[in-house]
């Protein structure tokens, strides 16, 4: 595990340090209790019920010590009321051209991103292009489907 700093509100480190205790009191004795239960059903070595819960076990330990590394690591971004320019914690406003459809992006760190809900990673191709920038400027968007080009209308 890598010491990177994990960009996250403190909302998002409160949302991980629960899932941390979920997985410690309720998966991990999910997990044990299916291990016990597969174990009786006799011979270990064509048990698919016992590998099937053996890997379930390690894929709940392996979640716990990541969420855990990213809680270590964690940088809260503080609201600190500049809207000169782009930066994580940010919401933008942008435009895209020439169509004009207009689009709204939380830019948070990659532990809290989900896209439906309007919340973009800082590693993301669009946070990537916006961050730095300034209300007004025009930005190429380098995308999967092609490059894009959008204004920057607003920053909160």
């Amino acid at each position: 595990m890598t010491d990177e700093k994990h960009y996250m509100t403190e909302e998002g480190r409160k949302k991980l340090e629960e899932e941390v205790e979920y997985m410690k009191t309720e998966r991990r004795k999910e997990v044990v209790e299916r291990i016990k239960i597969a174990r009786s059903f006799g011979d270990l070595s064509e048990n698919s019920e016992y590998d099937s819960a053996k890997e379930e076990q390690a894929f709940v330990e392996g979640r716990i010590q990541q969420l855990e590394q990213m809680i270590r690591n964690a940088e809260i971004i503080e609201e600190d009321g500049d809207t000169s320019a782009v930066q994580v914690g940010k919401t933008v406003k942008i435009k895209e051209l020439p169509d004009g459809d207009e689009e709204e992006y939380t830019i948070v760190g990659r532990a809290e991103a989900d896209p439906l809900e309007g919340k973009i990673s800082n590693d993301s191709p669009m946070a990537k292009s916006l961050l730095g920038r300034a209300p007004g400027e025009k930005v190429s968007v380098s995308t999967p489907g092609g490059d894009m080009e959008v204004e920057i209308l607003e920053i909160n």
